[in-house]
């Protein structure tokens, strides 16, 4: 059990460990990436299995000319002009025109799975930097929840007691000038991760945190290159075209009719050839973009609030307190006034910013049950090491003459 809980190293391993984040996480390592792979599966299904595009060729084009030209055209990008315009003369209009996404939709919604997978690996590779196996603390505490209650209490027993080890080998040791100027940046600044005062876990969460929202953000901008279009507005644009009533017949950013040139070497005369094409695919591809920018839209808002109620929680250091005194009201363990002003130094002191969050994200992935039997094993442990110890009683020289004259005066 201790080198389960105890002294563990970022690892690979940890990949596949229990949940460490909250839900708002998930929505974005999980959610969202289990969408981007099913649409992904259903473009390449629509590009691979049916038919992505269908050229009108020339009626002297026969069968072999005419597959060429949809495997040319499908391959080369095609290019979108509107049917109310004439096709420019000018070949570089026509290449600035061109669209240059179709064929790499499902690669690109698998780019952006992983992106939004990276901050959680990223998270659960470098957590285990704090000396706690914060996966281990998670699954046992979500198992005490469904066990008996000896058993429950058996693995809350656990958790406390290798959390009492843990916070108590993380504490400095040494009282120089530089361990008093990284405690002071540590308390001015939250993302600076200190093991040794208490603030590695809370820093690294939130340095994910923003790895989260930025990268929310930043999917606008890379669909922006990957397609060429200003996908910034798209959703705006979207809902101002439902509220006028007017269906979006040709979409500019996802066209179904498009034209294709290319050129055929005939002896020594080559010729150019300009065809329009129909793009199927197409009508996948903007449900598909339109609905990932609403969906893309509202995860950012919720990581972005999500970011900013972690920044408070670990900012405002009064907040560990409140939180602890929650439960230990609960539990009824605050029954002195001596009680509530230990209750302060066992957030401020004992449990600091780490163990704090450490039962907060026990307490998200289980129930405020856990969090109570918890937080009531670790004050007991805690009450005891404040507890002044009995010592022997040391006589004074006029007692120890008076024990001497006693045996001096005995019967023998």
């Amino acid at each position: 059990m201790a080198t389960a809980l105890l002294g563990v190293v970022p690892s690979f391993q940890k990949l596949a460990a229990s949940r460490t984040d909250d839900w708002i996480d998930r929505v974005s390592h999980v959610d969202t990436v289990f969408l981007l792979i099913i649409f992904a599966v259903v473009v390449s299904t629509g590009q691979f299995v049916g038919d992505p595009i269908h050229c009108w060729s020339p009626a002297e084009f026969t069968g072999a000319y005419d597959a060429y030209t949809k495997s040319y055209c499908w391959i080369k990008n095609t290019y979108y002009i509107p049917l109310t315009e004439s096709i420019p003369v000018d070949i570089q209009k026509r290449q600035d025109a061109e669209i240059t996404y179709y064929q790499w939709v499902p690669l690109i919604l698998i780019f952006q799975a992983f992106m939004f997978k990276i901050p959680n690996i990223v998270w659960k590779l470098l957590n285990g930097g704090s000396g706690l196996n914060l996966s281990k603390v998670c699954k046992l505490a979500e198992e005490a929840q469904w066990g008996t209650p000896d058993d429950r209490k058996s693995k809350i027993r656990n958790i406390a007691k290798f959390m009492d080890r843990w916070l108590e080998t993380h504490r400095e040791y040494h009282n120089n000038i530089i361990v008093r100027i990284k405690a002071k940046t540590s308390r001015i600044f939250c993302f600076v991760c200190n093991k040794r005062q208490g603030t590695y876990l809370t820093a690294m969460y939130l340095w994910v945190k923003v790895l989260f929202l930025t990268n929310v953000i930043s999917q606008f901008f890379i669909l922006n290159a990957f397609m060429a279009t200003n996908y910034n507005m798209y959703g705006f644009e979207y809902i101002k075209m439902l509220q006028s009533g007017t269906s979006m017949k040709e979409s500019p950013r996802f066209p179904r009719i498009t034209l294709c040139d290319f050129e055929i070497r005939q002896l020594n005369n080559i010729q150019r050839w300009t065809v329009q094409c129909v793009l199927p695919i197409n009508l996948f591809n903007e449900k598909i973009f339109v609905f990932l920018w609403f969906w893309f839209f509202v995860v950012a808002v919720l990581a972005g609030i999500n970011f900013v109620k972690w920044l408070f929680l670990v900012v405002l250091k009064r907040n560990n307190y409140m939180y602890v005194k929650k439960y230990l009201l609960i539990a009824s363990k605050m029954q002195t006034t001596t009680d509530k002003k230990l209750a302060r130094k066992f957030a401020e002191e004992y449990l600091r910013d780490d163990g704090c969050f450490v039962v907060r994200l026990v307490g998200i992935n289980s129930t405020d049950l856990v969090i109570t039997d918890l937080l009531e094993e670790l004050w007991a442990q805690f009450k005891e090491a404040k507890e002044p110890t009995p010592h022997e009683y040391i006589p004074t020289i006029d007692e120890e003459d008076k024990l001497l004259e006693k045996k001096t005066n005995g019967p023998y």
